[in-house]
């Protein structure tokens, strides 16, 4: 479960046998979860997080995009 990114509390993740799935970034903070494709960025689900935290994400993950995009790519040795 390599963890990209830690900001704000959150902790920006993903698990290690989902490279059949599109790129995406897990988020958590304490008992809260969301999940956003990356490409584009949208928001999958989320368990817990207010629509103003989901927001907040949602900025985080759009402006760190690329870096979760090239952690993406290099953990599972592909290119996109």
């Amino acid at each position: 479960m390599p963890t990209v990114l830690r900001v704000a509390g959150y902790r920006f993740f993903f698990f290690s046998l989902e490279g059949t799935e599109p790129p995406h970034i897990h988020v958590e903070q304490a008992e809260r979860y969301a999940k956003f494709w990356l490409t584009p960025v949208a928001l999958v689900h989320s368990r817990g997080f207010r629509t103003d935290e989901i927001s907040e994400i949602l900025g985080i993950v759009r402006e760190n995009c690329k870096l979760f995009l090239e952690r993406w790519h290099e953990h599972f040795n592909s290119r996109g």
